[in-house]
């Protein structure tokens, strides 16, 4: 089985800061922790911190018509929760719950303006980020509507991989459905078709990534389309590292 390579505990958007804005952004920050199944904000609600994951990370979801939550983007530590801040828009856009328990650097909404005016690299930074996001968006759109249910679960499994600190997870059959947007059913044939192909292993709601490179190429090509994105745009990889 692949294993993860040892990672410093970091957020990528603030670590390739310039020396001095990164203390001078640090020094408006706190460390939290992001507890699983915690809603960080709800749609339409007042965004009054924002969060650098570390080694958490969180769904940007969407609700329609009373209808089963869908998940429309994934941030770890290669990105910001509340990134709308920095464009002066203090209203969430979506339900933003966590995933992945871990820890964040967590800053007041009201001090940001100040910190992007002491830091022109990180505001560059988050304009780009900005931009990654909203290619994100229409791409996971796209992905749902086109692709089929297991190249899309192939995609999911291995964005979570990118973000967790382990190579194993504890997704229902439930969870994973919401979070694609299709029926119980749909994922049970899906995890079952790529366990059988050896790649993960799936028992009682614990997932393990067996076959990372098998996985990849199970994956719909909305994967790779993002992971080109955040690196053309942030000059560094999205994709964990391995040995």
């Amino acid at each position: 089985m692949t294993t993860k390579s040892e990672r410093h505990v970091v957020n990528r958007l603030i670590d390739d800061l310039p020396p001095k804005e990164r203390t001078s952004a640090l020094g408006f920050c706190d460390v939290v922790e992001l507890a699983f199944g915690n809603i960080l904000y709800e749609t339409g609600s007042t965004i009054r911190h924002v969060y650098f994951p570390l080694n958490g990370f969180v769904s940007l979801v969407t609700l329609l018509d009373g209808r089963q939550p869908l998940e429309m983007a994934l941030i770890g530590n290669e990105g910001m929760v509340g990134v709308t801040v920095a464009l002066g828009v203090a209203a969430a856009p979506m339900r933003i719950i966590v995933q992945g328990s871990g820890q964040a650097l967590r800053m007041k909404a009201a001090d940001l303006a100040q910190v992007l005016d002491e830091c022109a690299t990180l505001r560059q930074v988050l304009n780009r980020y900005l931009y990654v996001t909203l290619r994100q968006l229409p791409q996971m759109a796209a992905c749902t509507h086109f692709h089929e249910i297991e190249p899309r679960l192939a995609r999911w499994l291995l964005m979570t991989h990118d973000r967790s600190s382990s190579d194993s997870f504890h997704l229902t059959h439930a969870f994973l459905a919401d979070m694609l947007g299709v029926r119980r059913s749909g994922v049970t044939v899906a995890a079952g078709s790529l366990q059988l192909k050896k790649l993960i292993d799936y028992r009682r709601g614990e997932i393990t990534v067996l076959n990372r490179k098998g996985l990849e190429k199970a994956s719909c090509t909305c994967y790779q389309t993002l992971i080109n994105d955040y690196d053309k745009q942030l000059g560094r990889g999205l994709r964990i590292e391995r040995h």
